[in-house]
């Protein structure tokens, strides 16, 4: 048996969603709040499975009650349901600790749907909501810096990466051996490290070394 809270202060959507929900045989609401200050204090929200709740509450936010509320049953899985689809609802609600992310235009057999999604282990979203979420790791592009290394720095790598002194490294490549020191403080520089032995180490943990 599935056991569900709600948390909505509209007691239309509230109701209705009790309904819907109670209508399956393996789901039953244990109680319905319409603020996060009555269900923090209850002994039902230790016992759901899953707790529905409103981000726009009288009180305590749904972004601050997820917070409290996953403090209080770690297992809970917690769907926010809410009308809010902005980018701070959306990630202060997934930061506070919500599995899922519902609009308020949810039809009954999609949020039984998400319901049982959710304690698969999925993490239901209503479609444009997910498309925000995932704009948004596409917009988060980490800097790589090793792949800013130019084809001399990389040459250079490897002749350290060899045990090749500054001297040997600039008849090499026919370079000064002043040219070789900016060239290697450039490579220490973007590899984030401050020595020899740990760009070696980090070209052979980012596979930059070709002659190792």
């Amino acid at each position: 048996m599935v056991t569900i809270s709600i948390i909505e202060d509209n007691v239309f959507a509230r109701t209705a969603w009790e309904t819907a929900l109670n209508s399956e045989e393996d789901f039953v609401v244990l109680e319905s709040f319409s603020s996060c200050e009555d269900a923090i204090v209850s002994e039902s929200i230790k016992k759901s499975d899953v707790i529905l709740l409103d981000i726009g509450l009288p009180g305590i936010s749904g972004i601050k009650g997820a917070e409290i509320l996953s403090g209080i049953n770690q297992n809970a899985q917690i769907i926010m349901i809410t009308i809010q689809d902005d980018d701070k609802s959306i990630f202060g609600s997934l930061q506070s600790g919500a599995m899922g992310y519902l609009h308020k235009s949810v039809s009954p057999e999609e949020l039984i749907e998400a319901i049982r999604l959710a304690i698969k282990g999925g993490s239901p979203m209503t479609p444009q909501i997910a498309r925000k979420v995932l704009k948004s790791f596409h917009k988060f592009n980490p800097s790589h810096d090793h792949d800013k290394l130019t084809e001399k720095e990389v040459t250079i790598l490897n002749y350290l990466a060899e045990g090749k002194s500054y001297k040997k490294i600039a008849d090499e490549i026919f370079l000064s051996v002043d040219g070789v020191k900016y060239h290697i403080r450039s490579i220490y520089e973007k590899l984030h490290v401050h020595s020899r032995a740990e760009a070696v180490n980090k070209g052979q943990k980012l596979r930059i070394l070709s002659k190792l």
